[in-house]
């Protein structure tokens, strides 16, 4: 178990009560991997950013376990599982969700700012990984001053600047055109196989599947078998 970095054992997710009841997870079983890059396909409706949601520690589950790097996140309290997340965990999301009002470097260099990291630190080391991602030149640009594809970059590089050990990606490539979508995928993987990261991403497309390790298909809930 000591290479299992995300493990789920009969995890269940229940919304509404009484007969408005709608069970989004039916005793999810799952293990990743250290430095695997897993795809979560599956129709709309099926689990799947219920799935990140619960795994990462954003929602809470109604039953079952579910351990990263070996600590049950739903054992912890908020504040600890707050701490986990900032320090060992990155998100990106189909939206960006970059702040408007801060520079891209700004943006990606916060997690190591609200980490602990020095200032000049944290600002050095922003700046490597944007000009890593092709972006060195855009570091004092606004989000509304950048493409699609690099406000996603942007993005990429604030989930990954910390040197988390699980990258959770939701629809990574969902705003992005096919050209934008290739090179976000592309990205992922070499940060992946350059960092050793383990990264998750829930995805409709079948190009950004076929460029990770295996594919796990969700349908009602549950992983197909």
């Amino acid at each position: 178990m000591a290479d299992v970095v995300v493990a789920g054992v009969d995890v269940w997710k229940v919304y509404g009560s009484g007969d408005t009841q709608v069970a989004a997870l039916q005793g999810v079983n799952l293990e990743v991997r250290r430095g695997e890059m897993v795809a979560v396909m599956g129709s709309s409706g099926c689990g799947k950013t219920t799935f990140l949601n619960c795994f990462s520690g954003l929602d809470e589950i109604d039953k079952g376990t579910v351990t990263l790097e070996g600590v049950d996140i739903h054992a912890m309290s908020d504040n600890a599982k707050s701490d986990y997340r900032a320090r060992r965990t990155g998100f990106v999301f189909q939206s960006y969700n970059l702040l408007p009002v801060l520079t891209a470097v700004e943006n990606v260099e916060m997690p190591l700012l609200i980490s602990g990291s020095k200032p000049k630190l944290a600002r050095s080391t922003a700046s490597a990984m944007l000009t890593d991602l092709g972006l060195g030149e855009r570091l004092t640009h606004l989000p509304s001053q950048l493409s699609g594809g690099q406000q996603q970059r942007v993005s990429l590089a604030r989930a990954l600047v910390a040197r988390p050990a699980i990258v959770w990606a939701d629809e990574p490539t969902g705003n992005l055109d096919e050209e934008g979508s290739r090179q976000v995928t592309a990205l992922l993987r070499e940060l992946n196989q350059k960092h050793g990261q383990t990264i998750l991403i829930v995805t409709h497309d079948p190009e950004v599947a076929r460029g990770c390790d295996r594919t796990l298909r969700m349908r009602d809930g549950r992983f197909a078998d």
